[in-house]
C-alpha cells in the first residue's frame, strides 16, 4: 500500500531473505542489474534493500529520485577497503596503466576510475581496456580474488589491491574437497570473488546470476552455491527439484536490512542517500564507459 501511494519501488539483492526478496521486491538481481531497474523505472522513490554503495550506485544512476536506505550501517569490507585517495595515489604511482574498479565500491573510488565493471564481464572489461591504452598491465580494485582470477583467465597482468569480501574469502579449496567427500556427485559453483584455488577446485564459477542461471538451466541433483546464505535460499526455492547442501557464509552487512526497516524507511523517508553531484557525474561516466563497450 505503502509503495503504491509514494510511487515507490523496493530493490531487493541477491543475498536479501527470503521475506524480503521473494515478498516484497519490485525488483531482483546483483548491484548493477538492480541500478540499471533504478534509472529506468517510473518511480519517484527507491528503497535500496542492499548495502551502502549500492544505493549510491543508485543514486549515480537515477539522481533525480530519492533513494532510501532502510539502515546505513548496511556496509561492505570490500568498498571499505579502498578510498577515493587511494585511487588518486595509484593513477600517480603507475600514469600509463588504466584503473578498473569493480562496482562493489564508493561512489568516490567510482569517481576516480576509468571503468567499472562487474563480477560478470570483469575479464571482457580488463581485455577491453587494455586495447584501448595499448598495454599489457591493468590495475583492477578493490577484490583481489577477482583481480588474480581475470588475470588468470586472460593472460592479461593485473595489479591488485589487498581488498577481499569478507563472505567469500572465507571459502578454501579444503572446503571443496570436503564437499565432495560428503556429497558424492554434488556440483560445486563459486563466483569469482573466492580465492583462486576455490574456483580450480569448483565445477563452475560465475556472477551470482550466472549461478542462479545455471542452477535453473542444469538442474543439477544436488549442488552447493559457495556464497551467500540467503542466495541459497532464494535460487532454491526457484529450483525445488533440486538438492541444496549449503555451507554458506552470512554477511552481516546485507542482513541489517530486514523487513520492518523497510517499512520504517517507506513511512518516515529514511535514511535518505546523498551524492556529490561534481562526484556522481565522474562515477556515472566510468558505469557508462562499461556499459558502452563493445565487447
Amino acid at each position: 500500500r505503502l509503495k503504491k501511494e509514494k510511487n515507490a519501488v523496493i530493490l531487493a539483492h541477491n543475498y536479501m531473505t527470503p521475506d524480503i526478496f521473494q515478498l516484497v521486491g519490485d525488483f531482483r538481481g546483483d548491484s548493477l542489474q538492480l541500478a540499471r531497474e533504478a534509472a529506468n523505472v517510473d518511480a519517484d522513490i527507491i528503497v535500496q534493500a542492499g548495502v551502502h554503495f549500492m544505493a549510491e550506485t543508485s543514486k549515480i544512476l537515477a539522481p533525480e529520485k530519492t533513494v532510501l536506505i532502510p539502515d546505513t550501517r548496511a556496509g561492505c569490507s570490500l568498498a571499505a577497503s579502498i578510498t577515493g585517495a587511494d585511487v588518486r595515489l595509484i593513477k600517480e604511482k603507475f600514469p600509463n596503466y588504466p584503473v578498473v574498479t569493480y562496482v562493489n565500491c564508493t561512489a568516490e573510488v567510482k569517481a576516480e576510475c576509468h571503468i567499472t565493471c562487474t563480477s560478470s564481464n570483469a575479464a571482457q572489461v580488463v581485455e577491453a581496456i587494455a586495447a584501448e591504452w595499448n598495454t599489457d598491465t591493468v590495475i583492477l580494485v578493490p577484490d583481489q580474488y577477482l583481480a588474480k582470477n581475470v588475470a588468470a583467465q586472460t593472460g592479461i597482468r593485473v595489479m591488485t589491491w589487498p581488498g577481499a569480501c569478507e563472505v567469500h574469502e572465507m571459502f578454501s579449496a579444503d572446503d571443496v574437497e570436503q564437499l565432495r567427500e560428503a556429497h558424492p556427485g554434488v556440483v560445486i559453483l563459486a563466483p569469482p570473488e573466492c580465492p583462486p584455488d576455490v574456483l580450480e577446485a569448483a565445477d563452475f564459477a560465475g556472477s551470482t546470476s550466472a549461478l542462479a542461471n545455471y542452477v535453473a538451466e542444469e538442474s543439477p541433483n544436488k549442488v552447493v552455491l559457495l556464497t551467500e546464505c540467503s542466495m541459497s535460499d532464494n535460487v532454491a526455492s526457484a529450483n525445488p527439484n533440486v538438492n541444496f547442501i549449503r555451507p554458506c557464509n552470512l554477511c552481516p552487512h546485507m542482513k541489517r536490512i530486514t523487513l520492518p526497516k523497510i517499512l520504517d524507511s517507506l513511512c518516515e523517508m529514511k535514511e535518505e542517500i546523498l551524492v556529490d553531484p561534481a562526484i556522481a557525474d565522474r562515477a556515472r561516466l566510468a558505469v557508462e564507459r562499461m556499459v558502452n563497450l563493445k565487447h
